[in-house]
């Protein structure tokens, strides 16, 4: 087990262990929110934890979004039942409805990730979805979970292509960072954040093979340990020092605008899209030889790089609302130059062909 009181975050396949001694000062009313398979995994172990400490008032499937009326629908349920703080247990879908469920209670929340696909579990917001699984917006809090608990074991066992996915979305802190904050003024936070992102981008280069094959193999490793901390807490430190405007760029904008496209938020995981989204928008900016070592890292690990791999053929007209969605996303609001459409569709075009 290995703690860092600093950063919040507790990790090693006995972490829950910390549980107790970590909470105590929150009070002992839990509310628990979390998947459907993330509970079937780790709820009897979380609740040994809990045991004779707390009081479990519920534990409820938060669904299968991020919707503000399911956050709105369980802070109806719960607003009278003295809850002194949540808990939410699953990858980043659950964890935001945990996160947006504790803010409209006014109580803290504690995250248990069960896999490392984004930085869900130690960001200070919520990725919101609208009922049509189109991106709706962001929850923005003023502060991150109290405390983030890091199940290696858990999250070992948890399917490959989750933590595949969590490289790809980590890569793109490092490249929207340096991309959105380039011509800005920056505070002291806003560079210390930009340091910090580098970690989302030379040791996966490093690591990732390594940790995939370990999670394939359901084997904890320090290889894995190391992507998963990376994963999970240091895109989280980026995000939360980091000026929100300068906390994303194209590669996020064009994975919000793709989910205009009938079923695409559901058919593919959002990491792989936001790496593949990456090189996009390295090409945009001209950095091809960036573009061009990044598209083959993605496809050594297993991550499609095109659009056509994906069985959908980019064309300019049926792109529109893609695009203009794209475009005009909150991501786009400080980037070093104007970005059109056109723009954006001929950069889509090039990394097809790259």
């Amino acid at each position: 087990m290995k703690e860092n009181y600093f950063c919040g975050y507790t990790i090693g396949s006995d972490a829950f262990n910390k549980i107790a001694v970590i909470c105590v000062p929150l009070g002992r009313r839990v509310l628990i929110i979390g998947g459907k398979t993330a509970l079937s995994k780790s709820l009897d172990k979380l609740k040994t934890a809990l045991d004779g400490q707390f009081d479990i008032a519920d534990t409820v499937i938060y669904g299968n979004e991020c919707y503000s009326e399911r956050m709105r629908e369980l802070y109806e349920t719960y607003k009278g039942a003295d809850i002194d703080f949540v808990i939410g247990v699953g990858g980043g879908k659950a964890l935001d409805t945990a996160k947006g469920t504790a803010y409209l209670l006014g109580t803290p929340v504690v995250t248990v990730p069960t896999i490392a696909s984004t930085c869900a579990a130690s960001s200070a917001l919520s990725v919101v979805y609208a009922k049509n699984h189109v991106f709706e917006g962001f929850w923005h809090y003023d502060k991150p979970a109290y405390h983030c608990f890091i199940d290696t074991q858990i999250i070992a066992d948890a399917p490959v292509k989750y933590l595949r996915a969590g490289i790809g979305d980590t890569l793109a802190k490092y490249y929207e960072a340096e991309f959105s904050a380039r011509n800005a003024h920056k505070s002291y936070a806003d560079e210390m954040a930009l340091c910090i992102s580098g970690m989302c981008n030379k040791p996966l280069f490093a690591d990732a093979a390594a940790a995939l094959d370990d999670c394939k193999n359901r084997r904890i490793s320090d290889s894995l340990e190391n992507v998963i901390l990376i994963i999970l807490i240091s895109t989280g430190m980026v995000s939360m020092l980091i000026n929100e405007k300068f906390n994303g760029a194209a590669a996020h904008a064009l994975f919000y605008g793709l989910t205009n496209l009938d079923g695409f938020e559901k058919k593919f995981l959002h990491g792989d899209v936001v790496g593949y989204a990456s090189i996009v928008q390295l090409v945009l900016d001209g950095n091809i030889d960036e573009a061009v070592r990044l598209k083959n890292f993605l496809k050594s690990i297993g991550i499609e790089t095109t659009l056509s791999e994906r069985g959908i053929i980019p064309q300019r007209q049926a792109f529109d609302n893609v695009l203009q969605s794209a475009v005009s996303d909150p991501d786009m609001e400080v980037i070093p130059y104007e970005i059109t459409a056109d723009m954006l569709f001929d950069a889509i075009i090039r990394t097809e062909n790259l």
